[in-house]
């Protein structure tokens, strides 16, 4: 084949300034991509926003102004933008429908990121009943740590359609706690023990005031219950440090612990 110079070199002139313009807008475009996707950062960063999510925000940012840049140096050289628009669009809507599951829970882990209705190192119970502390909350899932050193990955989707239970997000927590004692024990002596116990626990705070009550007349049992509050961190330690402490001080008081039984009468039938 042979090329025509003569008429090589004005297509040359005629694109050149067109491909030199459209080079100088993704260069500009992308650096103003990334300077305003930080600026916004910082901005977030000043308003308290979770420091998980501004990482993600400014990429998505950033992204967004990219591809407006591409648009836009595509004009340049007479592309018809308004095909490529409707040729994405058609995409992310194929797309959207493929990932609808995915996508709600992307937009759920948006909004924990932004409300926080919990925060990472709260003890929780979410998702319809999963309990444990929270390890990180990522865009698609929140993942839990248990009591057991199990690992429990909460669909963002899950938490946001059920209740949130934070145990731990005022710092302090109550331990609710119920012990059963014999319908001929001495309720004052066992309420006594109890106390004691609570007031030899190093995690238990003083205020509020911790107290013991009669909660319930039970089929084999008399039922007290007690609360006592503690910092969140100390919760596990301060349940197990009760459970066998008051075992230990209502034995030495010769106080019971019922168990359930039954009563069976014989009668023999001539």
């Amino acid at each position: 084949m042979d090329f025509d110079f003569n008429t090589l070199i004005p297509t040359i002139m005629l694109y050149l300034p067109k491909v030199i313009g459209a080079i100088l807008v993704i260069i500009i475009g992308f650096w103003l991509a990334g300077k305003i996707s930080k600026m916004v950062g910082k901005a977030l960063k000043k308003r308290g926003t979770d420091e998980s999510v501004i990482p993600f925000l400014e990429s998505l940012l950033s992204v967004g102004i990219k591809v407006m840049v591409l648009l836009s140096a595509a004009g340049m050289f007479g592309f018809e933008t308004t095909s490529f628009i409707a040729i994405f669009g058609a995409l992310t809507f194929a797309i959207g429908m493929a990932l609808q599951g995915s996508l709600g829970h992307f937009a759920s882990g948006v909004l924990l990121l932004t409300f926080k209705p919990y925060k990472v190192g709260d003890l929780v119970t979410i998702g319809g009943g999963k309990s444990g502390v929270v390890e990180s909350i990522q865009i698609f899932n929140t993942i839990l740590v248990t009591l057991d050193n199990h690992t429990i990955i909460v669909p963002n989707g899950m938490v946001t359609t059920n209740v949130i239970e934070n145990i731990s997000g005022k710092g302090t927590v109550g331990v609710p706690l119920a012990y059963g004692i014999g319908y001929g024990d001495d309720i004052d002596a066992a309420r006594a023990a109890i106390l004691k116990v609570i007031a030899s626990c190093p995690t238990i705070l003083k205020d509020p005031k911790p107290g013991v009550v009669v909660s319930e007349h039970g089929d084999s049992a008399v039922m007290l219950a007690t609360r006592p509050f503690c910092k969140s961190e100390d919760y596990w330690d301060t349940y197990f440090y009760m459970q066998e402490n008051v075992k230990k001080e209502l034995d030495a008081q010769g106080i019971s612990i019922p168990f359930p039984q039954q009563d069976v009468h014989m009668h023999s039938v001539n």
